[in-house]
């Protein structure tokens, strides 16, 4: 019986026909970021060590000598290559042939007859999930792939190569390779970024950084003709999947600072794990104050998709709402469906159940705050309310418990309150929330709008942000508190005095009907206010129409919005109003009767923050009223 060795030999075999249309798919239009090829072959690295860690734990002797688990990286830019070496399970000559001459071994063919079902390439690589095409971004880098591997079962080392042209060869080499996969890649012409040492090392931070496994770097010799020395770059931890009793706060607060440098100090955090049908980890951070670029709703999530510790994408919004763009964290799940790129996240329910669970942990941590640690959450509101209040208008199911966190300026105080504490200090006639919205706090706490309610003894929110206006449209009530707009309809304050104003509007009758023909189509109609008691005059817009600030709001971003008629109101016990009534009831009335008309009208626009249509008019005319004025104290 003879003992010699089989004689291996080169094999040379051509792509089967469906896996080569799919590696000219991934070639030319899967992967829409050329750098990512790093992340693919270094979490195919990593899942070799896996494969070889967890076989050794009950095959003996597997490992041998070598009980290193690691990747390498080094690049050579006098021969344009790039290699990438992990100390895993290895594969066989048939191993290679079979996981590299096909992709996704198990349903190519069927791979490719689900892409024939779709119209276009951006459908066609959304329908598919996992199919270890992984590898093959390597072409996307390079010409030409080795894969040196000698697998831990073994003692044979083969190298596969391919041009990903229609074949590829498998090569016998010498059993100098060390157990494991080297990959070096053949860099294409204008692809030598990717030699060089700074750019790999972003790279691997931004994409690796929390692999488990060990990812070393050559570093030059410090002498001629010495061997490199290899370095660690993926030091930081992913802290997210330790158990939370081994991990202190200052751990907490350093991985917040390592994970968003420009988001200041953390206010808290949820660290959770989330197991049935859907499982999944999360850490989850709140900043002291507002996060740069957080106002822009155009901002990207801040919150990082991870994969079996692989980074695939920080833009979640299928996950992480707009709206909560001032948080910070990591989310880990093998169960999300990705893309075949896994660039992009597939609708499902799952992501639908993930995206809500999310929710669900932000919102009761930022109960937490408001509870316990007010005015650290009131510093977090003053830069991020603005923001969370969209989730009012954009996050219908749990509107009203992002309602019942928002902090407002009212005329009660000038502490910032909640619903619940407006609610709480209503009188007990009161049936409504009342709020004016405007440009400031200060201005709006001043507005005619609001003074026939101040003396009722009724509290008015003070509503100053730009998405207060949509805010309002979306949260229409609160624990069964219809919203009023203020500057909107009649309020109708005292309803025993319906009578009294029938009787006021019979009295000024004549006065309205100056003041219609003077303004005319300016205004939509005159009536007595049951809401002014300091001021003369004020401009109201009919119940259901755009108010004044959602007016300006809209024409500022560009929209083209017709001017709503206001109904002009007066003060029947303020002075001017009494004396105009009693000019306009004289047979000849003053020649200046029309520009005090006009003056008024004027005021009312300045009130509601709307400008003057003719502003060099309105100085004329208060050059004429104020000479008239000055010379009737001199006679």
């Amino acid at each position: 019986m003879s003992d010699s060795k089989p004689v291996r030999r080169k094999r040379s075999g051509k792509f089967q026909a469906e896996v080569s249309q799919v590696l000219r798919l991934v070639i030319n239009s899967l992967y829409s970021n050329k750098e990512i090829f790093l992340r693919e072959l270094l979490s195919n690295a990593s899942d070799a060590l896996e494969k070889l860690r967890f076989r050794a734990l009950t095959e003996n002797g597997l490992m041998g000598d070598d009980e290193r688990l690691e990747i390498s990286i080094s690049a050579d830019p006098d021969a344009g290559t790039l290699t990438l070496t992990d100390s895993g399970i290895g594969m066989t000559k048939d191993e290679l042939i079979e996981q590299l001459g096909t992709i996704a071994h198990s349903g190519s063919r069927s791979f490719l007859e689900r892409l024939g079902e779709t119209a276009d390439e951006g459908d066609k690589a959304e329908i598919i999930g996992q199919f270890g095409v992984g590898f093959y971004s390597a072409f996307l880098v390079a010409d030409s792939v080795d894969v040196i591997s000698h697998s831990a079962t073994s003692d044979e080392v083969w190298m596969w190569s391919s041009e990903a042209s229609e074949s590829w060869t498998v090569t016998p080499l010498g059993d100098e390779h060390g157990r494991g996969t080297s990959v070096v890649l053949h860099l294409k012409e204008g692809m030598d970024s990717y030699l060089n040492d700074w750019t790999l090392r972003q790279l691997v931070k931004t994409y690796s950084e929390f692999v488990q496994f060990p990812i070393m770097m050559s570093e030059p010799a410090a002498e001629e003709g010495a061997e490199p020395s290899f370095v660690r770059i993926n030091e930081a931890q992913a802290l997210w999947r330790r158990a939370k009793s081994d991990i202190s706060d200052e751990d907490y607060q350093k991985f917040f600072a390592h994970l968003d440098p420009s988001a200041g100090e953390p206010l808290a955090w949820s660290h959770f794990q989330v197991e049935g049908s859907q499982q999944f980890t999360g850490l989850l951070y709140l900043p002291e104050t507002a996060p740069t670029g957080m106002e822009f709703a155009q901002q990207q999530s801040r919150v990082k998709l991870y994969v079996k510790r692989v980074f695939i994408m920080d833009e979640v919004e299928a996950l992480v709402p707009a709206w909560l763009r001032f948080v910070s964290g990591v989310i880990e799940s093998d169960d999300l469906p990705l893309n075949v790129s896994r660039e992009l996240l597939q609708d499902s329910a799952i992501v639908r159940s993930i995206k809500g669970q999310i929710e669900k942990k932000v919102l009761d941590l930022l109960s937490k705050q408001k509870t316990n640690n007010l005015e650290g959450y009131t510093k977090l509101w003053k830069g991020c309310g603005g923001v969370i209040k969209e989730g009012i208008h954009h996050s219908w199911k749990h509107r009203e418990k992002i309602a019942a966190l928002a902090l407002f300026a009212t005329t009660f105080g000038e502490e910032l309150s909640d619903l619940d504490s407006y609610i709480e200090r209503m009188n007990d006639d009161q049936e409504l929330i009342y709020y004016i919205t405007g440009e400031s706090p200060a201005a709006l706490a001043k507005s005619p709008h609001v003074e026939g309610l101040i003396a009722a003894g009724h509290e008015v929110l003070l509503l100053s942000d730009p998405i207060d206006e949509w805010m309002v449209d979306a949260l229409t009530e609160f624990k069964g508190k219809k919203l009023r707009n203020a500057s909107a309809g009649e309020l109708k304050l005292d309803e025993d005095g319906e009578a009294l104003r029938a009787e006021q509007n019979d009295a000024f009758s004549t006065l309205q009907e100056r003041i219609s023909t003077v303004l005319g189509e300016r205004i939509g109609s005159v009536r007595v206010s049951d809401r002014l008691t300091d001021s003369a005059v004020c401009l109201v817009v009919p119940d259901g129409a755009v108010n004044a600030h959602m007016e300006r709001l809209l024409k500022t971003h560009g929209r083209d919005v017709p001017n709503a008629k206001r109904i002009f109101e007066i003060n029947p016990s303020h002075p001017t109003i009494t004396n105009l009534q009693a000019l306009a009831e004289r047979d000849e009335t003053p020649e200046a009767f029309g520009d005090w008309l006009e003056l008024l009208y004027d005021q009312a626009l300045l009130t509601e923050g709307s400008s003057i249509a003719d502003p060099a008019a309105f100085a004329q005319r208060m050059s004429r009223l104020l000479q008239r004025a000055t010379q009737a104290e001199l006679s």
